[in-house]
């Protein structure tokens, strides 16, 4: 029986945007091995079939000794398992662990979740980062991006070979975020932020903006959800306070929560792969207003199913947001509707898993 080892940052991840992938490697008759902290998803993955290998060590320092300890983990976790293919998902372990694949002669598939601040940021630790990238990825089977941009980025730094391939981000499950109805005309127009809550996210443009149109537009509302992150509590909750926003916190169930939303605002300008929050909100029938960047601005046709601005620029976002409440009722439901449309056709996840499942049955010789 082939074994698969997935090394990746958390759990929820691979639950939320990879249990797909996961689930028909199963039902082809893999060992699915995943090399993760523990957490709430774990068990579920256990439940599933999965082999769950701990990870105890510090997924995000920048201590090369701590970085050593990650390889070394690696090498030791791969001997172990001994996988016919690993695969990894975001900087460390597509840098560590794909070395250490390398080194133990053992298939490996990349898969470039977006560059990140050590990648996109100029300095010494992006050169370091680039150089670690281009010590593995020459070696891996493919390595997958999730846009033009950054495969881009990665040839003219030449870290990769001939062999790599761009997917349509991590995909949206379209039965799992099925088409909401869209909230009536008699109920006020609501907006909703959906990341980590951090400068680079965009929150202040966010922030900015929702003061801005509830105080012209009383029949208007904000919303907030993700974890907290940077020094942000109690600006939400001096916002908060005035009526400006609804700070949710964590929310398990972003589905329940679109449903009363009538459009979803990413004003994101970190150097992400391919937005989830956009996918799944566009896949639910909201429009999306967003940046003009990598990751965020392929999510949408810009004028049919929202809005693309400036990042950073709190200006543009209103010009937006304004343009967006200037609609009629039914070219809102109609936005909506084309976004799932355009997320269909070009975002199904399982796009994804079949083009994963051809290559790992090409490496284990099951094509």
């Amino acid at each position: 029986m082939n074994k698969v080892l997935f090394l990746v940052n958390g759990e929820v991840g691979i639950y939320n945007l990879r249990r797909e992938l996961v689930q028909e490697l199963l039902d082809d008759n893999y060992q699915v091995y995943i090399s993760c902290p523990a957490g709430e998803k774990t068990e579920k993955l256990v439940q599933m079939g999965c082999h769950h290998i701990d990870l105890r060590l510090n997924r995000h320092g920048k201590n090369p000794i701590e970085d050593f300890k990650l390889l070394a983990y690696y090498l030791r976790i791969i001997k172990k398992v001994n996988p016919d293919a690993v695969l990894t998902y975001t900087t460390k372990p597509n840098i560590y662990g794909s070395l250490a694949a390398k080194i133990l002669k053992i298939p490996f598939v990349t898969n470039i979740t977006g560059l990140g601040t050590a990648v996109s940021n100029s300095g010494i630790l992006q050169k370091l980062t680039i150089f670690l990238y281009r010590l593995s990825q020459r070696s891996s089977v493919i390595t997958y991006f999730q846009n033009n941009s950054d495969l881009k980025f990665f040839q003219e730094k030449n870290v990769i070979g001939t062999k790599y391939h761009v997917l349509p981000g991590s995909g949206v499950n379209i039965q799992q975020f099925n088409l909401l109805p869209y909230p009536g005309n008699e109920q006020p127009t609501e907006f909703i932020f959906i990341a980590r809550i951090m400068k680079e996210k965009g929150i202040d443009q966010y922030l900015s903006t929702a003061e801005y149109i509830v105080n012209k537009y009383p029949r208007t509302k904000f919303h907030v959800c993700g974890f907290l992150e940077d020094n942000y509590k109690e600006i939400l909750q001096k916002y908060e306070k005035k009526g400006i926003i609804e700070y949710h916190g964590m929310v398990k169930d972003i589905h329940a929560i679109l449903e009363q939303m009538s459009c979803t605002i990413h004003p994101t300008y970190y150097p992400e792969g391919m937005s989830n929050v956009i996918l799944e909100s566009a896949a639910s029938g909201r429009p999306v207003i967003t940046t003009n960047r990598p990751g965020t601005k392929e999510a949408i046709i810009n004028g049919k199913t929202g809005y693309i601005f400036e990042a950073k620029d709190t200006e543009g976002l209103i010009a937006r947001v304004e343009q967006f409440l200037s609609l009629s009722h039914k070219q809102r439901v109609k936005m909506g509707t084309d976004g799932r449309k355009y997320i269909t056709e070009n975002f199904n996840r399982q796009i994804i898993v079949d083009e994963y499942m051809k290559t790992i049955r090409g490496i284990c010789g099951n094509d």
